[in-house]
């Protein structure tokens, strides 16, 4: 958040300069840790992550104004550094559209991710379902928070009504409606997947690339079969 350069001559009322000192004294981006320098639990685990961030990405390409993210640091006591999160995956929606290093609370206007999507492992998992829950609705307000365990693919959701979290049911086809997005999460083949509304798995860019391929090679075969048969029923005729 860039804050306004005053002119040398132009009169500050004491109270607002010492207010605008103590905005320009507060940690920036640049100040802060992006990441904790761990990897993530397994490949598994990261290959999940990029396949969120990738699908969605590719699904809103003509959309701008919102920032997707995942294992970064998202900042939010200016008074101690250490105070963060890395989310997994997170959503914030009408935001400014710009690379972060890592998300900083007071930078954004105290916007907070909408949608946080955490990854279950041994090692996470009743910091996920407790203090992270905790915090994500207490102090963060998201509105759609979301639990996957990549390997026994377990699958958990909860929406923010009021000032709580409400467990949300998954449907008759093992899926959960997210309003922020529009698009329906549920498990394809293993993995969690970004579905539309009619029910079609959101594909990531090298999927996307393969369709393209494949298209190709079937134009192509049918060019070369149906090519050839109209050309001898010209000769025919």
């Amino acid at each position: 958040m860039d804050l306004p350069t005053l002119p040398e001559t132009e009169l500050i009322d004491p109270d607002e300069a010492e207010i605008l000192a103590s905005f320009r004294a507060l940690p920036t981006e640049d100040d802060l840790p992006c990441d904790d320098g761990e990897p993530m639990e397994t490949p598994r685990h990261r290959e999940q992550m990029n396949l969120l961030i990738d699908s969605l990405k590719v699904h809103w390409a003509d959309r701008t104004r919102y920032y997707v993210g995942g294992n970064m640091f998202v900042h939010y006591d200016p008074e101690n550094k250490r105070r963060s999160r890395g989310p997994d995956f997170f959503l914030v929606l009408n935001v400014v559209d710009r690379e972060r290093k890592s998300w900083v609370a007071w930078q954004e206007g105290m916007r907070f991710p909408d949608v946080i999507i955490e990854l279950l492992s041994d090692t996470t998992r009743a910091v996920d379902k407790g203090k992270k829950k905790a915090l994500y609705e207490g102090l963060f307000r998201t509105a759609e928070y979301y639990l996957y365990d990549p390997w026994s693919q377990e699958l958990m959701g909860y929406h923010l009504h009021g000032m709580h979290y409400h467990g949300v049911e998954l449907d008759t086809e093992q899926q959960i409606y997210s309003a922020a997005t529009g698009l329906y999460l549920g498990i394809r083949e293993g993995w969690l997947r970004w579905l539309t509304v009619e029910g079609a798995v959101v594909p990531t860019p090298l999927e996307l690339a393969e369709r393209a391929e494949q298209t190709e090679q079937l134009v192509a075969m049918y060019r070369r079969r149906f090519g050839d048969l109209g050309g001898r029923r010209e000769q025919a005729q």
